[in-house]
């Protein structure tokens, strides 16, 4: 008769060749307190000049990956130990991107944050404020105006190429489309800034800077990557979608409108967030067609008009005489605009969330 004992199965252990569960971590857990306590008491004595726990951890995670592959290899096998090789290498790869990121916002927050909620930063301009004091109402307006307007240029035009381009393009005017989206993609933004300013110079004359000419230069640069974004979201709708509609005698263009789009809003609107997310922040373009002014300016066909990227470029690289003031409301306005590309990206969300089309059963 057989025992309990001798009928129990091994779970969990070395001898069934088989990792206990949860060593990856108390492998990683060692090689960390290993090298951090190595170069804690190198610094500690003298060794080495300061404490470097970036390096310490960077080796302590290669030390990882390298003992958890071998005794994974000894237990389990080839097969097993090379699964959590490439597990190891995927999550590594992983945290090392997230580092810079986290790094970042911790930084921006750190940094700006006091200067955002001192009371001034949010409500005032810099007109006629010379060292502290002052704030970006100017830029976040001019921001928004300009990005605005950008986007009214940029979105109709994108959507209306990327629905030719899937829906009716055929033959070489498409593939010429095609090949000039793709590159509009990758100029620089400068390329784009110097382009405006030279079709505004020809209507305006030498030395224009307003922001209307600065939602152009901006509309350039989205206008590809809308474009780009809508056609591959436009592609995923399955064709027999299209075929239902055209098998009920609704001609093409209504298709589009009540079958198509409708399926693709929460992509389509992704990608319009990707676009403005990727020109809200540009410098060059504006400081070149828009300039840059300490005062309010709600009108962008007339004067120069501020931006935020503009206005946290000039306090940073033109500091007056209390330069830390300046360098606090640079980062106080990176900060500012970080969060208003958070916000818009929020604003996605949510209209994808309630805009994207219900599948029931």
């Amino acid at each position: 008769m057989t025992t309990e004992a001798s009928a129990r199965p091994l779970v969990n252990s070395l001898t069934a060749g088989k990792l206990p569960k949860g060593m990856t971590w108390v492998i990683l857990g060692v090689s960390l307190v290993i090298f951090l306590g190595v170069f804690y008491f190198m610094a500690m004595s003298g060794v080495i000049d300061g404490f470097n726990w970036i390096l310490a951890t960077v080796i302590g995670v290669i030390v990882f990956i390298i003992a958890n592959y071998v005794i994974a290899l000894l237990v389990e096998g080839r097969r097993p130990a090379a699964d959590r090789l490439v597990t190891s290498l995927v999550s590594s790869a992983f945290v090392l991107a997230l580092i810079p990121l986290v790094w970042l916002v911790v930084t921006v927050v750190q940094d700006g944050l006091p200067t955002m909620l001192n009371g001034t930063f949010l409500t005032e301009s810099m007109r006629n404020v010379v060292g502290e004091g002052g704030g970006a109402l100017h830029a976040i307006v001019g921001t928004l105006i300009i990005t605005g307007i950008a986007a009214l240029i940029s979105v109709p035009i994108g959507l209306l190429t990327a629905i030719y381009l899937v829906e009716y393009g055929r033959g070489r005017l498409a593939q010429g489309i095609t090949f000039f989206v793709d590159v509009m993609t990758g100029i620089p933004s400068i390329v784009a800034g110097l382009a405006t300013f030279a079709l505004f110079v020809i209507f305006f004359g030498a030395g224009v800077k307003m922001g209307f000419a600065g939602s152009v230069a901006l509309s350039i640069l989205m206008i590809p990557v809308v474009v780009r974004s809508t056609e591959e979201v436009l592609k995923l709708v399955p064709n027999e979608l299209r075929e239902a509609s055209y098998a009920l005698g609704v001609p093409k263009w209504l298709t589009i409108l009540k079958v198509v789009l409708p399926t693709s809003t929460a992509g389509i609107t992704t990608g319009i967030m990707l676009s403005i997310s990727r020109v809200i922040g540009e410098t060059a373009p504006l400081l070149i067609v828009a300039g840059f002014t300490p005062s309010m300016n709600y009108n962008p066909f007339s004067e120069r008009m501020q931006s935020l990227p503009v206005f946290t470029y000039n306090q940073y690289i033109s500091p007056g005489t209390d330069a830390q003031a300046y360098f606090d409301r640079a980062w106080a306005g990176a900060l500012t605009l970080i969060l208003i590309v958070a916000l818009l990206n929020a604003i996605a969300r949510i209209v994808s969330h309630y805009f994207s089309p219900k599948l029931g059963r």
